[in-house]
């Protein structure tokens, strides 16, 4: 029997089981053992499930033996951000005193994870609410890239994409709502997909329509874009509980990951605006590019103006960020759990910045937003005219130091410019202006052995091209089979 569960993809996982040449039982125990070897360095989970996982299993291992008909996911472990419910579960938003707030209820992505026949492990480390690029809270600590264990493993999905970069699982949930999904998944050099808004849905109680403004799309985490396609065709589809869905198509996500893109163009934008990036990024980002086009993806180099400055865009998606913070505090608060009050050293100063923000801001000023935004999707739309792809570096960094005590944010200077900590040295949180489909596909490392992110952002509901695109970069620059000897943890 094979002793390598933790180096196989979901889609490799899934075949064996369903061919009975291994048990569920045995590849959810490797995990769990997976977990107890390598997350003391990490850090990726808050809830470790696994009296649950094992009785999932083993469920899992009857229906493979009576011969039942099985998911595209039967018995492959799983781990899920620690925003959304699995019933009988606590969801914490990486909050210490939501450790007993018990989910009653499970998540519609979720929900239907588990009836593929997925097995969830645990739940993913965050910063509180997803409030920032990195992860860090007073819950738990940091979580590290497993390329580097004093870096940052980005956020706010970042315990995730150390689980997926680190072997724990081959797959794992996230959410973006200004880049959550794609940071940690440049950082992490793994492959994070947001889909377009409204692919996946969300049942967001008691405001149904929380996730409009800035855009927030939950979306999968792989170490291969075939099997985060196989998640997507998964967990997509529309849902009578969430008024922004989708509805649904008739595409098969996985085989667009692995069909070719011959004639389709794509504009490389070196950067959005002003945003300085380092020249290790820059290089790596533009041997992908060279690659892309080399097989058969014409390239040219744009730029794109997005009608304001990096900075102005930057605090519009500030502003938008906050209301749904500080709303969600005061949710809590109604529920009898007050962040402001006597529990306000649970959280770090980052949040309640926005906390702050969000009090202070007018409905009119919110509002008002709303035109800065468009001038971005305008722009957007403007280069998918003429092309099928939007090209740009994910992060204009390749590694973020760990901080102790809960407060790890962003750097404040690139090439000695002086950026915003919070997000200055991201370019994801336009595409959350705009809902398209964006990806970060690993593009490959820095001379110190950090991984560098390309975002690929696509046109409008077009989640199968990205897919495509990404698949035909990923032929012609592979990084799964080579990354595994630049491992900081055990494999």
């Amino acid at each position: 029997m094979p002793n390598d569960f933790h180096l196989m993809t979901a889609t490799e996982l899934a075949r064996m089981i369903a061919t009975r040449e291994v048990s569920p039982v045995e590849v959810v125990q490797a995990s769990l053992e997976r977990i107890r070897q390598v997350d003391g360095q990490l850090n990726s989970f808050i809830t470790v499930l696994d009296e649950r996982a094992i009785a999932g299993a083993r469920r899992a291992e009857v229906a493979v033996l009576a011969g039942e008909p099985l998911g595209p996911l039967h018995g492959v472990p799983v781990a899920i951000k620690d925003c959304v419910q699995l019933a009988g579960v606590p969801t914490t938003y990486g909050v210490r005193s939501r450790l007993h707030a018990i989910a009653e209820e499970t998540s519609p992505d979720v929900e239907r994870l588990e009836q593929a026949g997925a097995i969830v492990v645990g739940t993913t480390n965050m910063p509180e609410f997803g409030h920032k690029a990195v992860t860090d809270n007073h819950l738990v600590g940091a979580t590290s890239t497993p390329f580097d264990l004093a870096k940052n493993a980005g956020g706010s999905s970042g315990g995730s994409a150390a689980a997926v970069g680190g072997c724990i699982v081959p797959l794992a949930h996230s959410g973006d709502g200004g880049g959550s999904t794609r940071i940690p998944a440049a950082l992490c050099g793994v492959y994070g997909l947001k889909p377009s808004f409204g692919r996946i849905p969300a049942v967001n109680r008691p405001d149904a329509f929380e996730f409009a403004l800035p855009m927030v799309c939950q979306g999968p985490m792989a170490r291969t874009v075939e099997d985060a396609a196989l998640m997507l065709q998964v967990v997509a589809g529309p849902h009578p509980g969430d008024p922004l869905s989708l509805p649904a198509e008739d595409v098969d996500y996985a085989a667009a990951a692995r069909g070719g893109l011959r004639g389709k163009r794509a504009a490389f934008c070196r950067s959005f605006g002003e945003t300085p990036i380092s020249p290790d990024v820059a290089a790596v980002v533009a041997d992908a590019v060279r690659r892309l086009d080399e097989a058969g993806v014409a390239v040219d180099e744009v730029e794109i103006d997005l009608g304001a400055s990096t900075e102005r865009l930057l605090e519009s998606w500030k502003r938008g960020a906050s209301m749904v913070y500080v709303a969600a505090v005061e949710t809590m608060r109604r529920q009898g759990v007050d962040l402001l009050g006597e529990l306000s050293q649970e959280v770090s100063q980052s949040f309640m910045q926005y906390v702050r923000r969000g009090h202070d801001l007018t409905a009119l000023e919110h509002r008002m937003e709303n035109a800065l935004r468009t001038g971005v999707f305008d722009a957007f739309q403007g280069v998918l005219a003429d092309y099928d792809f939007i090209l740009s570096p994910t992060l204009a960094v390749a590694g973020v130091d760990n901080v102790a005590g809960g407060e790890t944010v962003g750097p404040t200077s690139v090439n000695g410019v002086a950026i915003d900590p919070v997000g200055g040295w991201t370019l994801c949180f336009p595409a959350n202006f705009t809902g398209q489909p964006a990806a970060s596909i690993p593009a490959g490392f820095t001379d110190e052995n950090l991984p560098v992110g390309l975002q690929i952002v696509g046109r409008r509901f077009r989640d199968d091209e990205v897919l495509a695109v990404s698949g035909v970069l990923e032929r012609a620059k592979p990084w799964y089979e080579g990354y595994r000897s630049r491992l900081a943890v055990a494999v």
